[in-house]
């Protein structure tokens, strides 16, 4: 089953595996037998991946913000995005949905 399947897409597992992904160096991730590149973001220098409707972006150190203070600290943060709502944040491997479940199954 694609990792982007109506039925059965596990949002936590997947953004765990690229945060894992992001995090550790790595160029690509593989969900469910496909790979995703991991991008670096011309604007931001940030890294990327896309998948599907979703966006996961590695938090930006460099902004004034609280989460942006704790990435300076050396926590790794990642966002999920869907358009462009947060839906979903990985910090140091712990998954928090911020979006009702409706919103993500949109």
């Amino acid at each position: 089953m694609n990792a982007l399947s109506d039925e059965g897409f596990d949002l936590e597992r997947a953004a765990n595996e690229i945060a894992n992904a992001m995090f550790t160096g790595q160029k690509s991730v593989e969900l469910d037998g496909v790979t995703y590149p991991i991008e670096i973001l011309k604007s931001s220098r940030l890294k990327a991946v896309n998948i599907g409707e979703y966006q996961c972006i590695e938090q930006n150190p460099r902004k004034a913000s609280q989460w942006a203070q704790k990435a300076r600290e050396g926590h790794k943060i990642m966002w999920v995005f869907k358009g462009r709502r947060y839906v979903a944040r990985v910090m140091d491997g712990q998954f928090l949905l911020l979006s009702k479940k409706k919103d993500v199954q949109e």
